[in-house]
């Protein structure tokens, strides 16, 4: 039997943040914008290391610099003046080498004890763009970071978009109350395409961004929206749930090109806001409970909403002739014919949806989360044990259920799908 491929969700917190670490180091050569032999002579890290490094993220990505078996032992705490001491002198002296920073703190100011690992550490959590910004200076940093929306794009899952907004109507929530939804899109420029998108009554966070690019990376089960793929790029704001801690482990692992628009210059976003303009006109204007109409009587419900959204995005907005295209989004994100570029599993996703709080145990009759009770045969064998849940909030019919960082299997809730598990799989699913 094969060994099943490790994704992040294997590793924890801390070994996914060394991995990170380690892939800021070669980022520059990755990028093509250094040389190895460069990385080398400023880091002080030996080459062969660096080539070693390189060689795992481009076969297996963020979980190829991922040490597997790491005992960390105790190191020597610093203060924060001589911190802020090491990040002065790397900033402001973009030529100096972390070696050449060692040595001057060392002579001048006699920290003796300080080693080259702990300098080393300091500058790593030094944010790259901060970096760039001092050492290159504004229009260069415009140039790198915000490069990539001075043109168009020229084919599809070149770049994706995402974006919030608080929609311009009041429906009723689960719990019967008038709310206002948030409405979380994802679009391929290049064609229009409604890639993701996701409905909350929560304010924009971490989870809403991440769970939108979950889905609009994997295969959808509805065959008129066929869109999917890893995108080359995406493009986002500085908001704090697009710099996720998480979202930036899958981005990497994936090989997305994460990029951040300036804060207070949204640049290269006309096309989503007046894709949002067209979600407001064409679908809001018209129904009951939207913004500005006198008459709030028969509000629609949460899930009523939810049909009429999905088939105007999906049916209607993604098949409809785009006025500046001349040509439907579909039809265009499908004109160059090509295969688009997929995740190995939809575990590889995983780190991308929410985490239970709390482990759960292994029932007799399946797991209980949320009230509901999930179960699959292939459970049977692991009854007293704690195990860990991932899932989507809108889609409580299946979770992922982990034991030990391993992935396990799906478990699905009877009471809310047509599953079923029969007496003779139990059977057969103990005896193994």
């Amino acid at each position: 039997m094969t060994e099943r491929k490790k994704t992040l969700t294997n590793f924890t917190e801390e070994q996914r943040n060394e991995a990170i670490k380690k892939y800021e180091i070669i980022k520059p050569y990755i990028k093509n914008q250094k040389e190895l032999t460069d990385v080398s002579q400023e880091t002080g890290i030996p080459l062969r290391t660096l080539y070693r490094w390189s060689k795992q993220y481009n076969s297996l990505g963020l979980v190829g610099l991922i040490r597997k078996n790491r005992i960390d032992k105790g190191t020597i705490r610093i203060s924060d003046e001589t911190k802020q001491l090491i990040q002065q002198l790397y900033l402001s002296n973009k030529k100096m080498s972390i070696a050449t920073i060692h040595r001057k703190i060392i002579k001048e100011h006699k920290i003796d004890s300080l080693s080259y690992y702990q300098v080393y550490k300091v500058i790593k959590t030094i944010e790259p763009s901060l970096v760039y910004l001092v050492h290159k200076g504004s229009k260069k940093y415009d140039e790198t970071y915000d490069l990539i929306h001075i043109r168009e794009a020229n084919r599809a899952n070149e770049i994706w978009q995402a974006d919030h907004t608080l929609l311009d109507i009041e429906i009723l929530d689960e719990k019967n109350v008038v709310n206002r939804p948030w409405l979380t899109i994802i679009l391929d420029e290049f064609s229009r395409s409604v890639v993701g998108y996701n409905l909350s009554f929560n304010v924009p966070s971490a989870i809403q961004t991440s769970l939108t690019l979950h889905q609009a990376i994997w295969q959808k089960k509805d065959q008129r929206w066929p869109v999917c793929g890893i995108p080359e790029n995406f493009y986002t704001d500085h908001g704090s749930d697009f710099t996720s801690k998480h979202l930036e482990q899958v981005t990497i692992d994936l090989r997305i090109n994460l990029i951040f628009s300036r804060i207070g210059v949204p640049r290269g976003r006309g096309k989503i806001e007046r894709f949002f303009l067209t979600v407001n006109q064409l679908l809001l204007e018209s129904l009951p409970g939207y913004i500005g109409n006198k008459n709030a009587s028969n509000l629609l419900t949460i899930e009523e909403f939810k049909d009429k959204l999905h088939y105007f995005l999906i049916e209607d907005y993604n098949h409809k002739i785009h006025s500046s295209l001349r040509v439907t989004p579909i039809e265009k994100w499908n004109s160059d014919i090509f295969l688009p570029n997929m995740p190995d599993s939809l575990e590889t996703l995983d780190m991308l949806l929410l985490e239970s709080s709390k482990t759960r145990k292994v029932h007799s009759d399946g797991i209980h989360f949320q009230g509901i009770r999930y179960t699959n045969p292939n459970l049977t064998a692991y009854v007293g044990e704690s195990v860990l849940i991932r899932y989507n909030p809108s889609d409580l019919v299946e979770i992922r259920i982990y034991y030990k960082n391993e992935f396990l299997c799906n478990a699905i809730s009877p009471e809310l799908s047509s599953y079923s598990v029969d007496l003779q799989d139990l059977v057969s699913a103990r005896s193994k």
